[in-house]
């Protein structure tokens, strides 16, 4: 087995329950770790054998454009999604984070994570 990570995957979003939010918008990040068997990939260096991550990131940033009044609920179709799309991932842990959420406070992020394993 093996691990590939995304590290803060920067968007610009519209979630938030917040009418205000959904036209206003917010910086995210999104920080995604999948496992899969890269034992084959590492033998033959070629990126057929092994979970393109550049595809991973384009699936995040598209359901990072779907609105959601829930962190959780963009998350769950990131996963969702991952899973439908790329049969090799075995594991994904991710975390969906706003940046400077309107909470009254001085509060850097809100981050959810989410750790599913392939059914």
């Amino acid at each position: 087995m093996g691990t590939i990570k995304l590290k803060n995957i920067r968007t610009f979003s519209y979630h938030g329950c917040l009418i205000e939010e959904g036209k206003i918008g917010s910086d995210y990040a999104v920080d995604l770790e999948i496992k899969t068997d890269l034992r084959k990939s590492c033998l033959s260096d070629d990126l057929n054998d092994t979970v393109d991550y550049v595809l991973l990131n384009k699936i995040v940033v598209e359901e990072m454009e779907i609105r959601s009044h829930l962190l959780e609920h963009v998350g769950h179709r990131i996963i969702t999604r991952i899973f439908s799309e790329v049969p090799e991932i075995s594991r994904i842990l991710l975390g969906v984070s706003k940046l400077n959420p309107p909470i009254g406070g001085d509060v850097e992020s809100v981050t959810i994570e989410l750790e599913e394993y392939r059914s």
